[in-house]
């Protein structure tokens, strides 16, 4: 990951409050979607809008439903470590070092995988399922188109 990246979120995390454009999230949700989202503390719900929305601006009409649900949904794994915005940190940094934790850290590092399961309990297209899984692999083992997987990872990483 990117320091910038990180930092931002970091403190983009410290704010209070859901997003201001949460109802237009709500609605690129499917219902089983939303009780997913609804579980999502409010500073990953304001990041998931705000790559959403870079994600709609860059990709336009091919922007669709399943794609912008990935957008939202991608970190939705993170909700079953139960970690506050401190022990994110340290299990961000301890996850570049050894991905092989278990407990809450553990959980927090495969958010991915968690992520992917959450998604297909909850009806996701495969589309979004898929992203969730692979949104931290490296380009080479994405499989999904490669415009729509670059816009996402780009989105993400801004």
């Amino acid at each position: 990951m990117k320091p910038l990246h990180l930092a931002r979120r970091f403190f983009g995390s410290l704010r209070r409050g859901a997003p201001a454009d949460e109802p237009w999230a709500i609605e690129q949700l499917a219902a089983g979607e939303r009780d997913v989202w609804a579980r999502m503390s409010d500073p990953d719900r304001r990041h998931a809008v705000d790559v959403a929305r870079r994600v709609a601006a860059t990709l336009g009409d091919d922007a669709t439903r399943p794609v912008l649900a990935a957008a939202l949904l991608h970190d939705v794994g993170k909700v079953e470590s139960g970690l506050g915005t401190f022990a994110r940190v340290g299990a961000t940094v301890a996850g570049s070092v050894h991905r092989r934790w278990g407990g809450r850290l553990g959980l927090y590092l495969r958010h991915d995988e968690l992520g992917a399961a959450l998604l297909e309990r909850s009806g996701s297209d495969p589309l979004t399922v898929t992203w969730a899984r692979e949104h931290h692999l490296p380009p080479a083992r994405w499989s999904l188109p490669a415009r729509i997987a670059e816009a996402l990872k780009a989105a993400d990483d801004d």
